[in-house]
């Protein structure tokens, strides 16, 4: 068990005046099995004149505000204490094809297998997909070897490409950051029919040996999910999730935070929101921190 504190702040400055300012936030941890949340708060400045805290279809937590004070510097900050239990491995897993969801045994994952608007299963990325799934093949053997694959055919690159890039674009030039490979990930399961989702949070990751933590450092994270028939989720959904990590080759373990899960990345981002301004010009300047807490 590994309590966590995540601190995740995001200024955004403007070169003019502005007059209104609507946000969305998915800054609030969820709690399952295998992660809770003990504390959180997220505070807005300057102060919302209206803010309020809901839940989406997916039942994400999300925070809505809306700052009326004219301002040219907003800042969002969201710190939070989880802990963390390592999740354990299924007593067996099925041969790929088995793992295929149905309205019968798993109904609510049958929407994960479905391909987004505009497409993102191209047939370089299916015929990609195949060279692991021959049948038969245990699901979380080929998993781990496609996770395997994409983290060393493709090239971390910050800064290669922004939310809105395709995966095919991620596919063609081989590089991309942590958002792209789980998408990557996920195209390439849903491709074979199996559901997949993705998976916004943060890693807490370890310094260098003699190396203090930098604070900050830390970023947010992405992951993807592939489904399991058998047992039962954390929503009482038949079937159950396991996590991988195709940015660091890994299935997730108790240094994941997870945050918010959906579709896509546009199902869970960080922030977003509408501003009414003159400004021509505004940065954004975001930093995380993910700290081991002790008892």
């Amino acid at each position: 068990m590994r309590r966590l504190r995540v601190l995740h702040r995001t200024v955004y400055v403007y070169s003019d005046v502005v007059n209104s300012s609507y946000g969305r936030a998915y800054l609030t941890p969820r709690e399952f099995p295998g992660q809770r949340l003990l504390s959180h708060d997220i505070r807005v400045d300057p102060v919302p004149s209206d803010r309020s805290v809901g839940t989406d279809v997916y039942g994400n937590t999300t925070l809505y505000f809306h700052v009326t004070a004219e301002h040219r510097r907003l800042e969002v900050t969201g710190e939070s204490l989880v802990e963390i239990t390592p999740p354990s491995a299924p007593d067996d897993q099925p041969a790929w094809e088995q793992a295929r969801p149905t309205s019968e045994n798993g109904p609510l994952a049958v929407e994960f297998t479905l391909d987004l608007t505009p497409p993102e299963i191209i047939p370089e990325v299916a015929a990609y997909a195949a060279e692991t799934f021959p049948p038969g093949r245990p699901l979380l053997d080929a998993i781990k070897e496609l996770t395997a694959r994409i983290n060393t055919d493709f090239t971390y690159e910050s800064g290669s490409t922004t939310v809105s890039t395709r995966v095919a674009d991620v596919f063609a030039d081989r590089r991309g950051v942590c958002q792209d490979f789980a998408r990557l990930a996920i195209a390439c399961l849903r491709s074979q029919g199996l559901a997949a989702r993705y998976v916004s949070g943060y890693l807490a990751t370890d310094p260098p040996p003699g190396k203090e933590r930098m604070v900050g450092a830390d970023a947010t994270h992405a992951w993807a999910a592939v489904w399991l028939p058998g047992g039962h989720g954390a929503d009482g959904e038949p079937g159950h999730w396991i996590g991988f990590d195709p940015t660091n080759n890994q299935f997730v373990d108790d240094r994941y935070v997870t945050v918010g899960w959906g579709r896509d990345y546009a199902d869970v981002p960080p922030l977003r929101g509408i501003i009414y301004t003159d400004a021509k010009k505004s940065t954004i300047a975001v930093s995380v921190d993910v700290a081991p807490v002790e008892d």
